[in-house]
């Protein structure tokens, strides 16, 4: 079997993280089990085949997204991944061909890209469920990633004594050197040492749990309009965390036959509500309008309320029911 968990990255975006969660993978998984790069291509080789035919033997691909994954630019001053024979695009497009599951994975506060800054073939990924990796919570969010990994790929070596980051020095102690021992006496002190190692292990879970738990935002998702309306009204919603408590909105209003962007904007949300404001027409302009959104979650779906005021009419409002989108 080929391997089964594929990493795509920018050396010039994350190339630390990418290298550093290889080595957790390979820890977890084995050496087999993990592709990172593909500087093993031989010479002479289409590398457009060969990216496809590793692509093609994994079970996931890890999409290491950067700030500055779909912006950077070569030397010639156009975007890389415009470039039909990019690494990274053929990559994922590879795997969104093969509808393999791709994992956006994100890095030093990166956002996913918006569909429209993304190639025809890769405009999927926009809608992929992403992953955040930070530094200051690597080994929780490793350990999160490795555990959605296991229905993917299982273990192609014992990998026990593989090195792992740790932000806490471990120390195990070594394999003891089975000797023949003269009988004894004295009780022997294996229960006890197994009840303090297991009270240790139950210690640091509990630790561990209440450090690095926090419950799922019920807010962050991609959410279409149940009941669509023209005239100031949304149609779709894609939101996102943001840092702490607050989350990134994105909105696209109801236009008729196409959807408005009204951009992204970023809320506050108090565990009930979260709220933003979004401005269209230049100051002073009779076409000036202000639209207050309110999104409210409700047993798995969300309420939002669209409050208009314009300019040079009487204001209005737009109560709307949102639904996970398919």
């Amino acid at each position: 079997m080929g391997r089964a968990i594929f990493i795509s990255y920018r050396r010039d975006d994350s190339e630390g993280e990418a290298g550093r969660l290889f080595d957790d993978l390979v820890g977890s998984f084995g050496d087999d089990s993990v592709f990172m790069d593909v500087s093993d291509i031989d010479p002479g080789v289409d590398f457009r085949r060969a990216i496809d035919e590793n692509v093609s033997s994994c079970g996931v691909l890890l999409a290491i997204i950067g700030p500055a994954w779909n912006s950077i630019r070569n030397q010639a001053g156009s975007r890389r991944l415009d470039d039909p024979n990019d690494f990274v695009r053929l990559e994922v497009a590879s795997a969104l061909l093969r509808n393999i599951a791709v994992i956006p994975v994100l890095v030093h506060d990166a956002k996913m890209p918006r569909p429209e800054d993304l190639p025809d073939n890769l405009k999927e990924l926009a809608f992929r469920n992403s992953v955040e990796i930070t530094h200051a919570r690597w080994n929780s969010d490793v350990q999160l990633l490795t555990q959605a990994l296991g229905r993917y790929v299982s273990p192609t070596a014992a990998t026990d004594t593989q090195p792992v980051h740790a932000a806490v020095g471990v120390q195990l102690p070594p394999p003891a050197a089975r000797a023949e021992q003269p009988p004894s006496a004295r009780p022997s002190s294996v229960p006890l040492m197994v009840g303090v190692i297991g009270a240790v292990v139950v210690a640091l879970g509990i630790v561990g749990y209440l450090v690095f738990h926090h419950p799922a935002n019920p807010l962050v998702g991609t959410w279409t309009c149940l009941t669509p309306m023209q005239g100031n009204g949304l149609d779709r919603l894609q939101i996102e965390p943001g840092g702490g408590d607050a989350v990134s909105i994105h909105a696209w209003g109801n236009c008729g036959a196409a959807q408005c962007d009204w951009g992204l904007q970023t809320a506050a949300f108090d565990g009930s509500q979260a709220q933003a404001t979004w401005q269209f027409g230049g100051s002073g302009s009779a076409a000036q309008r202000t639209a207050v959104v309110s999104i409210r979650p409700n047993s798995g779906q969300l309420s939002v309320t669209v409050n208009n005021t314009f300019a040079d009419h009487p204001a209005n409002q737009r109560q709307l029911t949102f639904v996970p989108a398919k």
